[in-house]
């Protein structure tokens, strides 16, 4: 499987903080955004990665993540010209993924709970229809809600309703099979003028084709698309890693528990940031009891 992360938009929802830089560039305490959903896809083992991003921020990136190989992966890149929805991703990809099954996480998207990464890495393991995730939120009606029968199945997806069914949102991390830009290249734009993700896990639920997994207790997951959920991951992030004394999405740490860099490309990584916290704690990582 294959990932894509959708790192496109003008981000105006945080302005003026993003009226030069890339939303996913802004820092999430330690590390930028994009190391949240770049991990979060590592986790589930994926290492051909696909980053969507706008014209004007495409080098940024470049010079923030390379090509990946610091890390075991391969990143490419990819401009959404404009930011016609979350969907356009997938047809934006499709030569990318070359008729294969993907895993579609947005730039700004957060998760964090025990045991995520085996989850994750079940998911990877999709061959066709759609899993998605869902978490209980306050305030449903700001994102696609999913509402489930008796059995617990999903049985409805909605696109921001007035009357939520249910308290459950879509998470903005997605794993389809195959058809899934064939679906997205057969959308038509909403009445937001966009190809709605909402409109495409709706199509797999029609032909019975689409497992929702609640995140329940224990599961945190933060849109950071605000000022205020901005900063309400930054203290969750500081606060766990002052408490647990680890680090939160290090893709160095990852990449190097996974087997995909050695101990010297990992000591190299601490050793030239050896005057952070972030450096050093790479470095602690070969003590004893670590």
């Amino acid at each position: 499987m294959k990932g894509i992360i959708l790192a496109g938009g003008t981000g105006s929802r945080l302005h003026p903080l993003t009226l030069g830089v890339s939303k996913q560039l802004l820092p999430v305490y330690d590390k930028p955004m994009i190391y949240y959903p770049l991990t979060t896809l590592m986790l589930a083992g994926i290492r051909e990665i696909l980053i969507v991003t706008t014209p004007v921020d495409r080098d940024a990136f470049r010079r923030a993540l390379g090509d990946g190989s610091q890390w075991g992966v391969t990143l490419s890149y990819a401009v959404q010209a404009a930011p016609d929805g979350v969907a356009q991703a997938l047809t934006i990809g499709r030569d990318f993924l070359a008729g294969g099954p993907v895993a579609l996480i947005l730039g700004d998207n957060l998760f964090y709970g025990h045991d995520f990464s085996i989850e994750l890495t079940r998911a990877a393991k999709l061959t066709s229809g759609a899993l998605l995730f869902a978490h209980a939120v306050r305030d449903p009606g700001r994102y696609g809600v999913v509402a489930f029968d008796g059995d617990g199945r999903p049985a409805s997806i909605e696109e921001k309703p007035a009357r939520p069914k249910s308290p459950w949102a879509v998470t903005g991390l997605y794993f389809y099979g195959p058809d899934a830009p064939d679906i997205a290249a057969g959308l038509r734009p909403s009445a937001r003028g966009e190809l709605e993700i909402t409109a495409v896990n709706a199509a797999y639920l029609a032909r019975g084709d689409c497992t929702v997994q609640r995140l329940g207790r224990g599961y945190c997951w933060f849109d950071t698309g605000t000022h205020a959920a901005l900063l309400e991951a930054t203290e969750f992030v500081r606060a766990v890693q002052e408490r647990q004394h680890l680090l939160i999405s290090s893709p160095e740490e990852i990449a190097w528990r996974q087997g995909w860099i050695d101990d010297d490309r990992l000591r190299a990584a601490g050793e030239a940031l050896a005057r952070t916290e972030y450096g050093r704690y790479l470095l602690r990582l070969f003590e004893p009891g670590w």
